[in-house]
């Protein structure tokens, strides 16, 4: 026999915010190293990509292609991952994600030539795409109506202090062996090191998933109703047992998911499965990841040199973990749509700066553009300022909201293809931007400005506000 109890219309019992503040903080923290994987593995290879280049004679084609070959890689763990996390549950796809992120790790830093290390970097994408669905679906559930803005935008912040990390790591080792194809430790080359660098969190992530609950939605959905209420109980306090009525109610005529169910009677998909695909697609559009992937090679383009160009992306990556911790602050308190717009507007404005500056510099005799002076100065404040409005709003409230806005028997499965469909878009970008930026940045930029202007349009016309909504109200 059940122990959930029924409760009356209109009688709920209050959530214990020291329960639910403290146990499901530290629960997400945990949830969400993997997406402090996910920035790592993804920026690690900004202070490589010259001594890639240098060490195995790379062209741009090759070299964009090995690139962004994680980010394939990526595509295919979040297609499949929201399946594997229905049947067999949140934490033990973590625990998978968390293994293959340590071979890629390891895998990359031995590599002999572009293409086993591409084979490596897929490898890693699979784990980072895995991560991708399952992080925000896990806080999300585990997460109270109140708090799960903020908890969901902690993956967010766990992806820009990866990428940080990434960059100082890249940086220091860079510094300690006067250049990254230079041999450091071991007679190791130090891009190698920058690689390995990933398998400690890797490790770490893997430990974090054995001893986290399993989401109490999952345990729900495959009859484990006595084990959702204990995570419950540790989560909420005495509101357990009526969330618990609400998940099964929610949850009433389960079946694992289909790709069937995801289908709806416009361009064939449902609408609020659009949207989530739309919204991941402009996060990468904006091309945010040109500045994470790319910026140590652009700044140097302009002038500066390896290590002062590094230096520079780390200044950015401690800019963006600061402006998330302005997104962690407001989210709940503002909602998630005057975020995004007020993002939206932002990045329109220095974008658009940035695609006019480069646009008209003048260029040296290899055809690089060259912003010294004022220009150059310009051009480092619009980028950064242009990271501040994107930290604050489309990096963390679009994970917020795919963790939210689709109905409990579809969820794993459509933020799967919302994320499948936001690294096939970052793989586009960041493919790409080597040939855009050999045509000229100025058409590089103008379309990530172009992009961010119809966002602004997007979120008006299409985005709902689901602050304050617990997740069996999604419809």
């Amino acid at each position: 026999m059940s122990e959930v109890m029924e409760f009356p219309a209109g009688r709920r019992p209050e959530v214990s915010p020291r329960v639910s503040a403290t146990r499901v903080f530290l629960v997400t923290v945990v949830a969400a190293l993997g997406g402090f994987l996910f920035g790592f593995d993804t920026a690690v290879i900004n202070g490589a990509i010259g001594a890639l280049r240098t060490t195995f004679n790379a062209g741009g084609w090759a070299l964009g292609l090995c690139v962004s070959s994680a980010l394939l890689g990526s595509a295919v763990g979040a297609f499949y991952a929201g399946r594997l996390a229905d049947r067999f549950g949140r934490t033990r796809t973590m625990m998978v994600a968390s293994a293959l992120f340590g071979v890629s790790a390891l895998g990359s830093g031995f590599a002999f030539s572009l293409w086993d290390l591409g084979l490596w970097r897929l490898v890693g994408g699979v784990a980072v795409g895995g991560a991708s669905v399952v992080a925000p679906a896990y806080i999300a559930e585990i997460a109270p109506a109140h708090l799960r803005g903020r908890l969901g935008s902690l993956q967010q912040m766990a992806i820009v202090v990866g990428i940080f990390v990434a960059l100082l790591g890249d940086y220091a080792l860079s510094l300690g062996a006067g250049g990254a194809a230079n041999p450091h430790w071991f007679d190791f080359a130090a891009w190698r090191w920058m690689f390995w660098t990933g398998v400690p969190p890797a490790l770490a992530y893997g430990l974090g998933a054995l001893i986290i609950p399993e989401s109490p939605r999952y345990l729900v959905a495959k009859g484990r109703e006595r084990e959702a209420l204990d995570v419950l109980r540790d989560m909420l306090g005495s509101a357990a047992p009526m969330r618990l009525v609400e998940v099964r109610a929610s949850l009433r005529e389960y079946r694992p998911p289909k790709h069937a169910d995801l289908k709806g009677p416009r361009f064939g998909l449902l609408p609020i499965v659009w949207v989530g695909i739309v919204l991941a697609v402009l996060q990468q559009f904006v091309g945010i990841n040109v500045i994470f992937y790319y910026s140590s090679v652009l700044w140097q383009a302009v002038g500066f040199s390896e290590h002062d160009s590094l230096l520079i992306t780390v200044i950015t990556s401690i800019t963006n973990i600061l402006t998330t911790l302005v997104a962690i602050a407001f989210v709940d308190r503002l909602g998630r749509k005057p975020l995004l717009l007020a993002g939206s507007l932002g990045m329109t404005l220095t974008l658009g700066t940035l695609a006019f500056l480069f646009a008209t510099a003048p260029h040296d005799a290899l055809g690089n553009p060259v912003l010294q002076g004022a220009p150059g100065f310009a051009a480092l404040v619009a980028a950064n300022l242009y990271v501040v409005f994107f930290g604050f709003s489309w990096g963390p409230v679009v994970w917020v909201l795919l963790g939210e806005i689709f109905p409990n028997r579809i969820r794993a499965l459509a933020l799967s293809l919302a994320a499948m469909s936001q690294w096939v878009a970052n793989f586009v970008v960041t493919a790409t931007f080597p040939v855009l930026a050999r045509a000229g940045l100025g058409w590089a930029y103008g379309l990530y400005t172009a992009a961010a202007a119809f966002s602004v349009y997007f979120t008006v016309r299409k985005i709902r506000e689901t602050k304050g909504k617990e997740l069996e109200q999604m419809g």
